[in-house]
């Protein structure tokens, strides 16, 4: 079961990773301009954004592949620029395709892994013991990769991703397509890692899995918009009222309740519609009269508690409303 970490848990005050205005551009184009964080060791730190945003650009930087046009960062002691291969012995990678070979099966991808990372045989042995015990792989070790479900596959690539015990890991999308219960599990196994003493830098575009970080960075275009805990960003970059609307037709209140004085912005979150508003005591009524006036059954109206989804969609939207230099 996931474990919901307050701010008094994450990390130990010790910084694993330092980025101090790194910026990366190809030719015109500025895929990164000059972000700045900290991310202390044990700390899993979320970093969200749209595509395009700049968030893959960061990790391979960071990674020690790719060339900053200018800035500086630091990961384990090591200057990612300078000193490249240092960092790349020394940490975890997993993306999204992360590769497996099908043909091979749980333990043979773990020796293979294990080679490359060059992890002498002595070590290999214990760290296959430790990583099939931790992911839930104990009895597949025989077993063909191919066979196993998308949701132990992850489990499998993150156990490849760290057989040489790196203290820090990225992983770049590591739960995209996978079920919500493999996500979950998924999950558990980055709060041990961290309870270990790992850092963990992820992106995701899952909101609910951004919520289990201990701190979120929010990138666009480059730039970091917002940087703290989920819950000190909805309290400090959320300042409207959120509702939660439940009609009859989304499309026809999608196209009519922002024109509703005091709503801010509206869209859809799942089944139901979320609304941003300034007064909900007064907002509420307007927005059941507008809908029965257009024809459209409201079944319910309420105001909830702002989610870092609820955040997110407001801080693009303001970004999106400010004018272009």
């Amino acid at each position: 079961m996931i474990k919901h970490l307050n701010n008094t848990e994450q990390g130990n005050g010790i910084d694993t990773v330092t980025v101090k205005n790194l910026v990366k551009k190809f030719g015109a184009f500025t895929a990164v301009d000059g972000i700045s964080f900290d991310i202390s060791k044990g700390e899993i730190f979320g970093f969200l954004g749209p595509n395009g945003s700049g968030k893959t650009t960061t990790i391979r930087m960071l990674c020690g592949v790719l060339a900053a046009t200018s800035g500086e960062a630091n990961v384990l002691g090591f200057d990612v620029f300078r000193q490249p291969e240092e960092v790349k012995k020394r940490i975890g990678y997993m993306s999204q395709k992360f590769s497996l070979y099908n043909d091979l099966t749980v333990e043979e991808n773990l020796n293979f892994y294990g080679g490359i990372y060059g992890v002498s045989r002595e070590r290999l042995a214990e760290r296959k013991e430790e990583i099939l015990e931790m992911a839930g792989l104990i009895g597949r070790e025989r077993e063909f990769t191919m066979n196993l479900s998308v949701g132990w596959k992850r489990h499998l690539a993150l156990g490849c991703a760290i057989i040489h015990d790196p203290q820090m890991v990225f992983l770049d999308e590591p739960t995209a397509g996978v079920d919500p219960i493999s996500r979950r599990q998924f999950w558990d196994l980055l709060y041990l890692m961290a309870e270990q003493g790992k850092t963990l830098f992820v992106t995701t575009h899952y909101m609910d899995e951004a919520e289990l970080c201990h701190r979120v960075g929010f990138i666009y275009q480059g730039r970091i918009i917002a940087l703290d805990s989920p819950k000190n960003v909805k309290l400090t970059e959320m300042k409207d009222e959120v509702l939660e609307i439940v009609c009859g037709n989304n499309e026809i209140a999608l196209r009519i309740l922002p024109e509703v004085d005091g709503v801010d912005e509206v869209f859809i979150h799942g089944a139901v519609l979320h609304a941003n508003v300034r007064n909900s005591e007064k907002v509420i009524p307007v927005i059941r009269r507008t809908l029965s006036e257009q024809g459209v059954d409201c079944q319910r109206v309420k105001k909830i508690d702002p989610s870092l989804e609820d955040v997110f969609v407001r801080l693009i939207d303001r970004m999106e409303r400010q004018p272009q230099l």
